[in-house]
């Protein structure tokens, strides 16, 4: 088998593990290597005709299943309707003090949503006030409690101007990255993208959508705020309030309460990021991808480009 052959399989066995299938496009926006249209094209219509790869409503996947492109667009319907609610949403939060980039994340990145979706956020701050901005943001998510719209705020991933390289660098952080829908910040997610640039190692035919994030906007509350605490008390009350919210998830993780999808509650917290840490999720998440990579591929161990 050829090595694009492979790489066609081994993407469409990562988003196997969402149930998700893929179009031809987001097929090769997603590869694994490098690959012009003509060869992927004669790649992806063997695969059809050997029964490695089954086609539903334009949509291909490992699976033999009609059901699963069925299920597909029903999610990017729902995810439709979301989306427009999560652009205003990201016009509300942009206004808050040091916050300088909102993005959509998680499954609705992948413009797909069900009937218990969230709109989760992605949002990036001012360099050393990451804990500052989020304290606000999340003390007007407990209002949202009362009008129950808090599956609307869902800000799981805080990282700060200072702390824009994501660390863990693997496929899904990769696909996480370049899914992400940028909102709010412009400037900000051009730098981000830049200082991400290594996920073109992982994914080079991908791009980013740096384009659809509005410019930056402040408020007469914002520039008050920022300005009182722009000095050293500024940063007493930052790594005050991290060690607080530290110390409260930690608790949280060692009593192993869990949230609503019965996953232990955790959080990685440092200086200049604030994200979820739900027991080793990227490692099995991974996992279990080579596992299906390795399934479908018994003797290609090492030599794909994903894995």
């Amino acid at each position: 088998m050829s090595g694009i052959n492979k790489n066609i399989i081994a993407t469409l066995a990562y988003f196997d593990v969402f149930n998700y299938p893929l179009t031809a496009g987001e097929i090769l926006l997603f590869l694994g290597e490098k690959c012009d249209n003509k060869t992927f094209n004669a790649s992806l219509s063997h695969l059809l005709i050997t029964d490695s790869v089954y086609k539903f409503d334009g949509f291909y996947t490992l699976k033999n299943d009609p059901n699963i492109s069925i299920r597909r667009q029903d999610g990017n319907s729902k995810a439709a309707e979301l989306i427009k609610i999560a652009k205003k949403v990201g016009h509300i939060l942009i206004r808050f003090p040091y916050v300088r980039g909102i993005a959509i994340s998680g499954s609705l990145s992948k413009n797909f949503a069900d009937d218990e979706s969230d709109i989760d956020l992605f949002i990036i701050t001012k360099s050393n006030r990451l804990w500052i901005a989020r304290t606000l943001l999340h003390m007007f998510k407990k209002l949202t409690f009362l009008v129950k719209k808090e599956h609307f705020f869902c800000m799981n991933y805080f990282i700060d101007e200072e702390g824009l390289e994501i660390v863990e660098k693997n496929i899904y952080t990769a696909t996480e990255i370049v899914t992400l829908i940028p909102l709010e910040g412009d400037i900000t997610f051009e730098k981000f993208y830049s200082a991400n640039a290594w996920t073109t190692g992982y994914l080079p035919n991908n791009y980013m959508r740096v384009a659809t994030a509005r410019p930056l906007k402040s408020s007469v509350i914002k520039n008050i705020v920022e300005f009182i605490f722009n000095n050293k008390l500024g940063s007493a009350i930052d790594n005050g309030l991290r060690k607080i919210t530290a110390s409260r998830w930690l608790k949280k993780t060692l009593s192993k309460k869990v949230n609503m999808k019965g996953i232990v509650m955790g959080m990685s917290a440092a200086k200049h990021f604030a994200k979820p840490d739900p027991v080793n999720f990227q490692n099995k998440l991974i996992r279990r991808y080579e596992n299906r990579v390795h399934e479908l591929l018994p003797n290609e161990e090492g030599t794909l480009a994903h894995v």
